[in-house]
């Protein structure tokens, strides 16, 4: 029985191993080629306009790693996946249409950019569940949901969400900057007016739209909702670890903005502007993930206290045998 019971063991371990994209065929590769040939040709203006705004927008240079990330998300579920029985659901084709003409729509009638972009997302759901049904849809819509993060905001309304961020975090930089004896700061706007040692600091220093946070925001939101869902973990330690990465993101701006004000006025301006003020954003990843990291490692030890607590008063209550 035990040499059965093992050759088991060993056959699912082989077919575990045996699983993979190439096992798909060629029919079906000819068959993805050509939907993403069609895809393609639609919506090629819109994928033009968005890969232009990540290569000439910083504030949206991290949308390159975003389809990486779906692509990654997709192959998690690489087994469950390739072992489906899947059936073509003609509702897709419905939704896809509806997606179709709503873009006609949006091209002629309504203007508005960035729902020319956002309709690339509800149509590839509908191309999913046309060709694999539900079940398909089950193990992909994070995947395809994941791609907002890559579709850039309209100016304006980036702007819009940028503006009171960069002030608020203005507000904060010279309420510390008065903490300092001999220096007095005063914000208008955006702008932290600064007298250092009666001497009127020229020009002021400007929280600038790449200190806004934005930036780190969207990218760290977006890696905050794949670290969510790839950690097994119980749902609500899911939900404090996503909700965590706002708060977390604009505080290391925050930081990043203070950290930017005191070296404008107690060293050299020139290391608060060009290459070294980036280099400074770029060190807020790692205190990002660094205060990420540790919010996750606080969670997965309370829990595995309080497990271990059940088990032992269990074990109290055990009688002695």
């Amino acid at each position: 029985m035990q040499d059965v019971s093992q050759s088991r063991v060993e056959a699912q371990n082989l077919s575990e191993q045996e699983v993979s994209w190439s096992s798909l065929g060629v029919y079906t590769y000819i068959k993805v080629t050509i939907l993403i040939a069609a895809f393609y040709s639609v919506f090629h203006t819109e994928i033009y306009s968005i890969v232009h705004r990540w290569i000439n927008d910083s504030s949206w240079s991290h949308g390159f790693i975003i389809p990486l990330f779906s692509l990654y998300l997709l192959n998690q579920k690489k087994k469950e996946i390739l072992t489906l029985n899947l059936r073509t659901n003609y509702l897709g084709l419905v939704f896809l249409i509806c997606c179709l003409v709503f873009y006609v729509l949006v091209i002629f009638v309504y203007q508005f950019g960035y729902f020319k972009s956002l309709v690339i997302i509800p149509t590839i759901g509908a191309i999913v569940l046309l060709v694999g049904g539900w079940k398909l849809i089950k193990y992909t819509w994070l995947p395809i949901i994941y791609l907002i993060f890559a579709l850039p905001l309209p100016a304006k309304i980036y702007n819009d969400l940028t503006i009171p961020m960069r002030a608020h975090d203005a507000q904060i930089a010279a309420f510390l900057l008065n903490m300092v004896k001999g220096l007095e700061a005063n914000v208008s706007g955006v702008v932290i007016d600064i007298v250092y040692k009666g001497v009127k600091l020229e020009p002021g220093l400007d929280v600038a739209e790449a200190c806004s946070g934005m930036r780190l925001l969207m990218a760290f939101l977006a890696l905050g909702v794949a670290m969510a869902y790839l950690h097994y973990r119980p749902i609500w330690q899911r939900f404090i670890l996503l909700a965590s990465t706002v708060p977390i993101a604009l505080l290391c701006n925050i930081v990043r903005v203070v950290i930017t004000a005191f070296i404008y006025v107690l060293w050299d301006p020139i290391y608060a502007q060009g290459i070294y003020h980036d280099m400074l954003g770029l060190a807020m990843l790692p205190l990002a993930f660094g205060l990420y990291g540790g919010l996750a490692w606080f969670m997965s030890n309370l829990v595995m206290e309080e497990t271990v607590h059940k088990e032992v008063i269990i074990r109290r209550k055990d009688p002695p045998g």
